[in-house]
């Protein structure tokens, strides 16, 4: 079984893509699952994609393994698409209830018609030397004045998705996977898959 490694700290993300990435025969590997966790990777880029292959290429050239990694996050039309790449950090604490606190305060007065938002996310598999693969997805919703339900993580609790009349915080984890800008990225990878499981081997 290939052993991939998840160039992420977030404990809720390794959760979801582990969840999604079933389908296929590989092991994924927690930062925190290392003997020795790698020093955090910088993250200096301009758009999701830039983002998501520095932390992919940063984790293959210290461990030697192939990375999986992604760049995601939260662009409100109001706020001319903050949080955006900035989304983890948003805040000085760069905690989940304090970020949404944040956004609360930046969202204020704003009236519901205008309170559009989107997920983005962008996922690659690197190795040390080269992309093998990337894949990107989206996922409308608008932005409500409270948090709703307990699920998920980030700012799931805030964006309401019409069609489901619900938070993605509010919806199980498999109608999220369903229709969420990973969900949609990490299907594309699955899809390619097969193409570089031959040069992975079972390392």
């Amino acid at each position: 079984m290939t052993s991939l490694l998840l160039g992420s700290n977030n404990k809720g993300k390794l959760a979801e893509l582990r969840e999604l990435l079933q389908p296929l025969s590989v092991h994924l590997v927690g930062l925190g699952d290392l003997p020795e966790r790698p020093s955090e990777a910088p993250e200096t880029g301009t758009t999701f994609r830039e983002n998501a292959i520095e932390k992919a290429r940063h984790y293959a050239l210290a461990t030697g393994m192939t990375v999986i990694a992604d760049d995601s996050g939260l662009c409100v039309d109001a706020l001319g698409g903050a949080p955006g790449v900035h989304s983890a950090r948003y805040s000085p604490e760069g905690d989940d209830l304090s970020n949404n606190a944040r956004l609360l305060r930046a969202l204020e007065g704003v009236p519901e018609s205008q309170r559009q938002a989107s997920y983005h996310a962008v996922i690659v598999v690197v190795s040390a030397t080269e992309v093998l693969l990337e894949a990107e997805g989206s996922c409308r919703g608008r932005i409500l004045t409270e948090p709703r339900g307990i699920g998920g993580f980030g700012y799931d609790p805030l964006f309401f998705v019409t069609e489901l009349g619900k938070t993605f915080a509010e919806i199980p984890a498999t109608i999220k996977h369903r229709i969420s800008h990973r969900g949609q990225a990490l299907r594309q990878i699955i899809n390619e898959w097969p193409r570089i499981q031959p040069a992975l081997g079972n390392s």
